[in-house]
């Protein structure tokens, strides 16, 4: 009887061990099948059950956080980080190139990106990199974005000057979305060549990405019609100027409220002069100002049917997080809480950081995806140009 009880007591025992541990991996079952870094060691640890022999008990030991195999994370991004932080030196490299060096780096990135993966192609094992930074860095950077901008910008513009330019940027996006409509051209992408074409070119596309859910393709095509009618009107508008006989300080105010990229108008202005040069720089930055309110818009645009379909907006739909960082560094930035080292050094990581994550988004674009959007989306580009340009004119002149 002694060894018959002997015998139902280990097997008790053992039972209790099974169910123990069959409870253990039910609890964490969704969990390691959403990892896919977990294998059979890793689920071991995840699990953090043993059998502890000399007891006959089981043993539950705290499991093990995530970040427990950094090998495996980091042999999970950085083929992907690799290829994109080459693409991004080779687009610095590559401005060096006389005849280059009115590109932004961000610009020639997507480009070169695109090449890649269209010309050798990109392994499989770099997916995981490349996704993170054409999303997560890309939020980021455009967050740093607010430490080079100030409120004292819309101080020098002055009230009427930024009246003018909200309304030259609400307008032009309003009716970029408005003739894509008419023209057939898929509003996903029309809202990417509305916000290139109103605020700063590249930048602001890359920034717009992040809002809306669509294809990168769409993407590296805004980029390329905002960059082809940046740089025609860069090199068209000192002609154009001269012809009308424009006064220095009227030609900065054109050139720095309708030509899309950063680079561009310094170009075009400071061909004009010093004087045109130094207030088409101020306007320009006073018009990367209204990225935020812009992007907020956009926000709450794009989810207004999700609201109508679930009763309610959550504040980061409205709001995206990566915009409110950058109100955040803007007032910081403003108020002189930041130490001019650290900006200094911010403004030098931050352009590097667009540029990586262009070209990110450049390693995802095929060509034959861009040629099936067809011609209409570079028409509706062209019109978005000149219309901005139109009414950048016409607001230098009602200015003075």
């Amino acid at each position: 009887m002694p060894a018959i009880q002997s015998n139902n007591h280990r097997l008790y025992l053992r039972c209790r061990k099974l169910k123990a541990i069959l409870r253990l991996i039910g609890k964490y079952e969704r969990i390691v099948r959403n990892n896919p870094l977990d294998d059979t060691h890793f689920l071991t640890s995840r699990l953090g059950s043993v059998f502890d022999q000399r007891s006959s008990q089981v043993s539950i030991i705290t499991p093990v956080p995530i970040g427990t195999r950094p090998a495996s994370v980091l042999s999970l991004y950085a083929p992907g980080v690799t290829v994109v932080l080459i693409v991004a030196a080779a687009a610095f490299g590559l401005r060096q190139i006389p005849g280059l060096t009115s590109f932004s780096p961000m610009i020639l990135a997507i480009f070169l990106g695109m090449l890649y993966a269209n010309l050798v192609a990109v392994p499989p094992e770099t997916s995981a990199g490349v996704k993170l930074m054409g999303k997560s860095v890309l939020r980021l950077a455009v967050a740093l974005l607010g430490f080079q901008l100030t409120l004292a910008q819309v101080f020098a513009v002055g009230f009427a000057g930024m009246a003018m330019l909200a309304a030259l940027v609400g307008s032009t996006y309003a009716i970029t979305l408005a003739v894509a409509k008419i023209i057939g051209v898929d509003l996903s992408l029309a809202r990417l060549i509305g916000a290139g074409t109103a605020i700063c070119g590249a930048s602001a596309v890359a920034a717009a990405d992040s809002i809306r859910n669509g294809p990168e393709e769409d993407v590296a095509y805004a980029i390329g019609c905002v960059t082809l009618f940046g740089t025609i009107s860069m090199l068209v508008y000192p002609i154009i100027g001269t012809a009308m006989g424009l006064e220095p300080k009227s030609y900065g105010f054109w050139s720095g409220a309708s030509i899309h990229e950063v680079a561009q108008v310094v170009a075009a202005s400071f061909q004009y002069g010093t004087d045109a040069g130094e207030t088409g720089v101020v306007v320009k930055l006073s018009r990367v100002l209204l990225l935020a309110p812009l992007l907020i818009c956009m926000a709450a645009l794009a989810r207004r049917a999700e609201g109508r379909e679930t009763g309610s907006l959550s504040i980061t739909q409205v709001f995206p997080i990566f915009v409110i960082g950058f109100i955040l560094a803007m007032l910081a930035s403003s108020l002189d809480i930041v130490p001019d080292s650290l900006r200094q050094l911010l403004g030098q990581i931050t352009p590097m950081l667009l540029t990586a994550s262009l070209g990110a988004l450049g390693l995802g674009t095929t060509f034959r995806s861009i040629r099936a959007r067809g011609v209409r989306p570079l028409v509706l580009a062209g019109f978005a140009t000149l219309f901005i340009a139109s009414g950048g004119l016409l607001a230098s002149r009602l200015l003075g």
